[in-house]
């Protein structure tokens, strides 16, 4: 009889340790999707606030007229893009990028520096311009993250991350304009 009591002990320790495992890694993996929203979150308000720096310098009648209505476009295309990140979005960023990329020539920073609006705005748009580049390191890095826990066997055969899609990193060119890096 207590052969079997011992027995009976053994199995019940093994499901509670199994039972624990699958709830601490069921938890965890709730914690990175967590730490996701909040990567996802935090680069979507960064976007928005670049892509604001920029209508900032191209409503501030530093640039010529052309500059100006080729970066306001681009600006107003990111701020209008769809708030889930897709490639609508992505390309909206990329134009963004380019635009900037395009309106900042060594010249036009130059003539730039030369005011305090345009210092103001300058370095508003580069740190702003920086603070996406982190954004996006801390999102891609957040969804491999993810990914690398959701890979794991256990995971897949308790079905522990339900029916949340697998994430996908955020790709788009983020540069700063080189001649921006100087303010």
């Amino acid at each position: 009889m207590s052969e079997i009591l011992s027995w009976v002990f053994a199995v019940l320790f093994v499901l509670v340790v199994i039972a624990w495992y699958l709830s601490y890694t069921a938890a965890r993996l709730d914690r990175l999707h967590v730490r996701l929203s909040g990567t996802l979150a935090a680069l979507d308000a960064r976007l928005v606030r670049r892509a604001e720096a920029a209508v900032e310098l191209a409503n501030s009648g530093l640039l010529d007229g052309a500059t100006s209505l080729i970066l306001a476009n681009a600006a107003a295309e990111s701020l209008e893009a769809p708030s889930e990140h897709g490639n609508a979005r992505e390309l909206a960023e990329n134009d963004l990028t380019e635009a900037l990329d395009l309106a900042l020539t060594p010249d036009a920073v130059s003539s730039l520096r030369s005011t305090a609006l345009g210092q103001d705005v300058l370095a508003r748009l580069a740190s702003a311009c920086t603070r996406v580049q982190l954004a996006r390191r801390f999102h891609n890095d957040a969804v491999t993250d993810v990914r690398r826990v959701r890979r794991k066997w256990t995971i897949r055969m308790f079905h522990l991350a339900g029916y949340t899609p697998m994430p996908h990193t955020v790709e788009f060119n983020d540069d700063s304009p080189e001649h921006l890096a100087l303010v």
